[in-house]
């Protein structure tokens, strides 16, 4: 439910505009050591002593302060490293947030079409509407600072999986009346399972003590 008490916060920059983002002034060697040493430094932080305020201040933290800053740490990380799967998973938050009535349809779509057991492991009720959605990504962050990191990166990565099966479905739906759309919801899919490779295998070497 939408709380227009809230107090209003200046326009977050959008997921899509951040992927478009050109960082080239800086050394790409000097970048890398950052993004690594502060994700080492944060999650082991949090993780030593998980205070509850601390961990929703984090979970909030893009809802507060919008992307650009984690955007800047942590989006050139490689896929398969602890910043740059801090970034996808704060980045997915953020998508949902920003659409969480897509994401729903999306997600029961998927639910229905994927023969796997990714729905279960992502943990959503069932049926999971816009306001569960919400929930849920934020209860899969928190994980990450408060709980097993592994698997709240494989309860991440099974997400995408059934977000990008009911992209799947809906490009089929639209594909002979309205084809940009359907190419749109392809492009959609392909990322997200893109994102579940990289999030399934990250949950993999963290479980090796080689996530860094």
């Amino acid at each position: 439910m939408n709380d227009d008490s809230r107090p209003f916060h200046k326009p977050v920059r959008r997921p899509a505009e951040v992927f478009d983002r050109l960082f080239s002034a800086e050394d790409p060697a000097d970048v890398s050591r950052v993004a690594h040493a502060t994700a080492a430094a944060l999650v082991a932080r949090v993780r030593e002593e998980p205070a509850d305020a601390v961990v929703e201040r984090l979970v909030a933290f893009t809802a507060e302060h919008g992307i650009d800053t984690i955007a800047d740490l942590w989006s050139r990380a490689p896929a398969r490293s602890l910043p740059g799967a801090l970034w996808r998973l704060y980045l997915l938050q953020l998508m949902v947030h920003d659409d969480p009535r897509s994401a729903a349809l999306l997600y029961e779509r998927g639910r229905s079409r994927l023969p796997s057991v990714d729905d279960v492991v992502a943990g959503a009720p069932t049926p999971a509407g816009p306001d569960e959605l919400v929930s849920l990504c934020d209860e899969i962050l928190r994980g990450v600072f408060a709980g097993d990191l592994a698997l709240a990166l494989e309860r991440a990565a099974s997400f995408c999986r059934v977000e990008a099966a009911g992209a799947v479905d809906l490009a089929d739906d639209h594909d002979a009346t309205e084809p940009e759309r359907a190419a749109s919801f392809t492009t959609r899919a392909l990322r997200l399972t893109t994102y579940a490779d990289e999030l399934g295998a990250a949950a993999g070497l963290w479980r090796r003590d080689s996530l860094t």
